[in-house]
């Protein structure tokens, strides 16, 4: 059995109904995370799961709306932890080790924060308090952050990720697409993509595929926004050509607020199986 949670399902544009991306999946007694957009620290506390419950996450890409919230949830998951829990394994794309060593390395932009933390008294009461030892170690030690590229990424009990190169943002910007594999089940995260033959290939006969949906196809086309997203007969039209049971719209664009209805049926034109348009906070079993 497997837990999605979808966090963020939105863009760059804030709505009052979604911003940025991000999901978790309960595996057993392990959280897998994929991508830290705007606010995913505290959706994912609204979701009914705690940052030291995490212990892999994955990036997709390194803009902004995938990302934003990776210090925040670095120094909670730090914060919030009393020594025993796992360590904190981040996987993604080049950047990724670079990111994480410039937020909480040594000399990273928030080492003044854990510092201040670590050596003075009353933080060292409210750790103590909390059930935590001293002295705390920096979190960095307790980080182990690795560039990827396609191919198996992490496996754990019943469980395994792969990744496959997507068309997005490159070559400024390189993209993952992953797919979990769990107890037989399979859930694709598209990050975001082009349709594109890489991305449909680790996607076949999955149960379940998470792809952005930027807009209406035939507004893409008009205002020539089609390089590196899909729209909804982009993701429709990977999902049918890869089998999968069911497709997820995720990462919707903000016109599309209020046209949920519209959004499914235009990309109903291409694709057989049942359409989700996500909302966030929205939970799934596998």
């Amino acid at each position: 059995m497997a837990t999605l949670h979808i966090l963020g399902t939105g863009t760059p544009t804030p709505t009052p109904e979604r911003f940025g991306s991000a999901y978790a999946v309960n595996v057993g007694e392990t959280v897998l995370m994929f991508d830290c957009g705007p606010a995913a620290t505290h959706k994912l506390v609204k979701a009914g799961l705690w940052p030291t419950d995490v212990d892999h996450l994955f990036f997709t890409h390194h803009h902004f709306d995938h990302d934003a919230d990776y210090p925040c949830f670095l120094l909670t998951r730090w914060d919030q932890s009393t020594g025993v829990e796992d360590d904190l394994h981040v996987h993604g794309p080049k950047l990724t080790e670079k990111l994480t060593r410039d937020l909480i390395g040594p000399d990273g932009a928030f080492a003044h924060d854990y510092r201040a933390r670590i050596e003075h008294p009353g933080s060292q009461r409210v750790h103590v308090l909390r059930g935590g030892t001293l002295p705390r170690i920096p979190p960095y030690e307790r980080v182990h952050a690795r560039d990827y590229e396609p191919g198996e990424i992490a496996r754990g009990d019943g469980w395994r990720v792969t990744a496959a190169p997507a068309v997005h943002a490159e070559p400024w910007l390189l993209s993952l697409a992953y797919r979990l594999d769990v107890n037989g089940k399979s859930i694709v995260f598209t990050g975001d993509t082009e349709p594109c033959d890489a991305v449909t290939e680790l996607a076949q006969g999955a149960d379940l595929m998470l792809c952005m949906c930027w807009g209406l196809e035939e507004k893409l086309i008009a205002d020539g926004e089609t390089h590196g997203v899909c729209g909804t007969r982009g993701a429709a039209s990977m999902a049918q050509a890869a089998g999968v049971e069911r497709l997820m719209l995720v990462h919707t664009g903000a016109a599309l607020d209020g046209h949920e209805e519209e959004a499914v049926d235009d990309a109903g034109k291409a694709y057989e199986g049942e359409i989700i348009f996500a909302s966030e906070l929205d939970q799934l079993e596998l």
